[in-house]
């Protein structure tokens, strides 16, 4: 009888062993401009592909559903620790699948069904779980929206105070997913408690730079925050929740049984692996580099005459305005162009955008993947004089070539992965 636990992937299931090999060489191979993608390390990959993914655990540490779960409490504890050490918060939960249940977490535990929120709209930066109408935050709850200024392109907050005073919310929402300026928590904190709502914020993106001090934090100023752990902290993907002590058994009953049953203890033992490689001092070094690279981008693309929404980028990521009141190409074009010459980004709305969402007039680009493979100003300076080139002439086959060589270049550089890369020959033998 064949030893079931000895089975690798490349024999029981060529057909997916290749697809997992080619996703490596497309990263590999491609330039990730994607501004909330990263590349995790080899020590989280290992944490995630661990034995803790047979394991349920639902509950908490020490006060578990099932037994065995002795070496799940070491880890998820482990997780705990680090992130409240991280973000000098009250309380962590590590346990959400992802950033959208944590949100959704939150909301359960501030609000009531049909409560009022205010958060930023979409299309100006901010999130689906924010208010949208087609997401649950829309769909249970009355919404209100702020967004920002249309001369300066960055959050109005005296706006946001008079929306604020109209619209009385019981929980004002912060953070967003394409903004590229730093935002004023404790301002937002202020406008808050002057119309008696609590404030969630969300810091999927700019995690990173707020556990190393490059952003202003919103722990002080807010009763709840949440983040994903996959962008610019650098971790596997999932979610985490904090929030105020006050708060703290109220949020975990609303993540378990609330929105979720058992946890990932695998995918919690990686978070705790990338919360203890960003307490280290390498890691605010990273982050410096990640600010740099955003500036040298920002230049490139100037230069190339594009225009950056808001005139430039406080954090990781930054806007392009590609479509240039119909001067240019829409984000849609943009990105398949730039994809045919593995150059990674998305379309992206940008604020008072007149083209629809699938179209968009910009796309939006981010640094942490590439800081994370070693590249630094110089290459952004060369990447982004690439971007413009193909924006600019995205018909071009001499453009295309060219560029693809310069791509190909540029990554031969900036090796990764190295052992994940295996031989396909076996599979081009499997009948698809």
């Amino acid at each position: 009888m064949e030893n079931f636990f000895s089975a690798d992937i490349a024999t029981v299931d060529p057909l997916i062993s290749r697809a997992i090999d080619d996703e490596v060489r497309r990263q590999t191979d491609g330039l990730e401009l994607i501004a909330s993608e990263n590349f995790v390390s080899e020590a989280v990959l290992q944490a995630m592909g661990t034995a803790f993914t047979n394991k349920y655990a639902e509950g908490y540490p020490a006060k578990r559903y099932y037994g065995g779960c002795e070496f799940a409490d070491v880890v998820e504890n482990l997780a705990i620790e680090r992130a409240k050490q991280l973000f000098g918060c009250d309380h962590a939960n590590v346990q959400p699948h992802s950033g959208a249940q944590a949100n959704m977490s939150v909301l359960l535990t501030a609000l009531e069904h049909g409560d009022q929120i205010l958060g930023m709209n979409l299309s100006h930066g901010g999130h689906l779980t924010h208010g949208h109408p087609l997401n649950f935050s829309g769909i249970n709850y009355r919404v209100a929206d702020y967004g920002v200024n249309k001369d300066t392109e960055q959050i109005d907050y005296d706006e946001l105070q008079r929306i604020a005073e109209e619209s009385r919310p019981k929980l004002l929402i912060c953070g967003a997913s394409a903004y590229p300026r730093t935002i004023d928590f404790a301002r937002i904190g202020e406008i808050a408690r002057s119309v008696g709502a609590k404030v969630m914020a969300d810091i999927a993106h700019i995690a990173g730079l707020v556990a190393t001090g490059l952003h202003p934090s919103p722990v002080p100023h807010c009763e709840f925050v949440t983040t994903t752990t996959h962008k610019t902290l650098r971790g596997p993907r999932g979610g985490m929740a904090m929030c105020k002590e006050e708060f703290a058994a109220d949020l975990n009953r609303r993540v378990f049984p609330g929105v979720q049953g058992g946890p990932l203890v695998h995918i919690i033992a990686a978070k705790a692996v990338s919360f203890g490689e960003a307490l280290r001092p390498e890691f605010k070094s990273y982050q410096q580099q990640v600010l740099a690279n955003a500036q040298a981008l920002v230049s490139a693309l100037k230069g190339a005459g594009l225009r950056i929404v808001s005139g430039g980028t406080d954090n990781h990521l930054l806007l392009v305005d590609v479509f240039m009141d119909g001067k240019g190409i829409t984000g849609k074009a943009a990105e398949k162009a730039l994809d045919e010459v593995r150059i990674t980004v998305n379309k992206n709305t940008i604020p008072f955008d007149t083209n629809k969402p699938f179209i968009a007039s910009g796309i939006r680009l981010g640094t942490p993947a590439l800081t994370t493979r070693g590249m630094k100003e110089a290459e952004m300076a060369r990447i982004g004089s690439m971007i413009g080139e193909v924006i600019q002439d995205p018909e071009s086959d001499e453009v295309r070539t060219r560029v693809k060589r310069e791509v190909a270049e540029i990554t031969a550089r900036f090796p990764m992965y190295p052992s994940r890369l295996r031989s396909n020959d076996a599979v081009d033998k499997v009948s698809m």
